[in-house]
């Protein structure tokens, strides 16, 4: 088993200190999901997002396109929930619409978000997210839908996003 839990990538955390990511609903970035089957590797260490078969990505069928990011008209964008990035309490998130594949055949053990305006070169992307479903989520010639809770998984790796370390003074 490859996949063994969701994780905010390391690269990502850094990414955010310096401004790479726009997580606007207006004009912010393009963020993307990719569908990988239990084979991929991944954790936070991952950087770049890969794509194709050779990479264990699942393969086009229905309105899923394998292959890497293709725009901001690509099937595979995510749409950013309204009002977007938002905070509750002391943690800010970001969250995105559930997502959707139709007439798709699909079995996908996990996925990769990954901002496709911010990539790291020629069909690779900026990782933000490893997304772990569990087990298994499959699809025959039928819809492939997955209830997103990006901002659950970012919350649970809140605290290791930046940490600031109070040292008491010398006198």
């Amino acid at each position: 088993m490859a996949f063994n839990g969701n994780f905010m990538c390391t690269s990502f955390k850094k990414e955010l200190l310096s401004a790479t990511h726009n997580f606007t609903t207006s004009g912010g970035d393009a963020f993307q999901i990719a569908l990988y089957t239990n084979s991929a590797t991944f954790n936070a260490g991952t950087t770049a997002a890969v794509f194709g078969g050779s990479n264990n990505e699942v393969s086009t069928s229905g309105t899923y396109t394998s292959g890497g990011p293709s725009g901001s008209t690509s099937t595979n964008t995510l749409a950013a929930a309204s009002s977007m990035p938002s905070s509750s309490g002391t943690t800010a998130f970001t969250d995105f619409e559930d997502k959707t594949f139709t007439s798709a055949t699909i079995t996908a053990r996990g996925a990769l978000i990954y901002n496709s305006s911010a990539g790291a070169g020629s069909n690779t992307a900026n990782s933000v997210l490893v997304l772990d479903f569990g087990s298994d989520k499959s699809s025959t010639s039928g819809d492939w839908r997955r209830h997103l809770v990006c901002h659950q998984a970012l919350a649970q790796q809140r605290l290791r996003i930046l940490r600031i370390r109070h040292l008491p003074l010398r006198r």
